[in-house]
């Protein structure tokens, strides 16, 4: 009998083992927390989405993966005017972003208009000190940081490159938009003057940019070149200048991203790695950093892109000097 009660006490205290086992470890797995979805308002011009989805890939290279702990809510309003940002700035902020990504110093001021707690990061805006966005590059001391292409000493650069692809050359048109920050048209001016080159600025209208009639004004000024200034508009329409510009047999000299579309020569930074950089801020926001002690960062590395087959099609030979310069050379 005293066998029968031992063999009896001991399944039931298996079974209580068991049984304490089984709910140890379902209470442990049900008292985890759910991974937290962080939620990025990403704003620009209608000319962005190429830049989000670089910053999409940036993001996913750090560990974020949409719909399991990422929720990226996008706001393409058309052109780059001021209200039209606002709005959608407004409404990112009210459905809850933990961070605002932004495209343009314009879009980062009507994102700051509409608040300033929330942490902001710019991409690409030109000289971020100089436009009030921040206090200094080092110290933001604000709700703001973020990336920027600019360099003070692009201009010269660029333009002292364009003057050797172009021996004799005497005057050049700077195309812009009417929203376009003055320190580009500015920096370009007094380079072009310390050259001893002319210039002539010909601004479209950012709403209804007619570069039509922008090519009919930089021919009849004399223009030899046209410099394309780095705005959200001829970003946009950088196919469209490039087309125009092949008609008109006009070289052209346009920022570093707009290779694509078949400028002669493109110098300078490059948006996509401000936006792969601005990513990376972005991350050390939502893991708790304040942008107050985040430093803007810099992109300083400068490639000059070629391109033969333009050259060819408007009747330039370009000096073999260029060419072998050039990061890229487009056949």
């Amino acid at each position: 009998m005293s066998r029968l009660v031992a063999v009896v006490v001991g399944s039931v205290l298996g079974l209580l083992v068991t049984f304490t086992v089984t709910f140890t470890v379902t209470f442990t797995a049900s008292a985890q927390p759910a991974t937290r979805i962080q939620r990025v308002g990403f704003l620009g011009p209608s000319a962005t989405p190429p830049i989000a989805d670089v910053f999409r890939k940036a993001l996913a290279d750090l560990g974020y993966a949409e719909g399991r702990n990422l929720v990226i809510e996008t706001r393409w309003p058309d052109g780059d005017q001021l209200d039209k940002l606002t709005e959608a700035a407004r409404t990112l902020v009210e459905h809850r972003a933990d961070v605002l990504v932004v495209v343009g110093a314009t879009a980062a001021r009507a994102a700051r208009s509409v608040t300033k707690e929330l942490p902001i990061v710019f991409i690409i805006a030109i000289d971020p000190v100089a436009t009030g966005l921040v206090a200094s590059a080092d110290k933001p001391d604000g709700n703001l940081t973020g990336t920027t292409t600019y360099d003070p000493q692009q201009a010269q650069r660029q333009l002292e490159a364009l003057r050797q692809a172009l021996p004799g050359l005497a005057r050049i048109a700077l195309l812009s938009d009417t929203g376009a920050v003055p320190t580009l048209n500015q920096s370009n001016e007094k380079a072009a003057q310390a050259l001893g080159l002319q210039t002539s600025t010909v601004k479209v209208e950012r709403g209804n940019p007619d570069f039509e009639a922008a090519f009919e004004t930089v021919k009849k000024d004399g223009a030899q070149a046209l410099v394309v200034l780095s705005t959200p508009v001829t970003t946009a329409n950088r196919k469209r200048i490039a087309e125009l510009a092949l008609r008109h047999r006009l070289p052209t000299l346009a920022p570093r991203d707009h290779a694509d579309a078949g400028m002669l020569l493109s110098y300078g930074t490059s948006f996509l790695e401000a936006t792969r950089r601005a990513a990376s801020l972005t991350d050390r926001l939502l893991k708790g950093a304040r942008p107050a002690d985040v430093p803007v960062e810099s992109v300083a590395r400068h490639e000059l892109i070629v391109n033969q087959k333009t050259a060819r099609d408007i009747g330039v030979t370009l000096p073999a000097a260029v060419v072998s310069a050039a990061a890229q050379v487009i056949q």
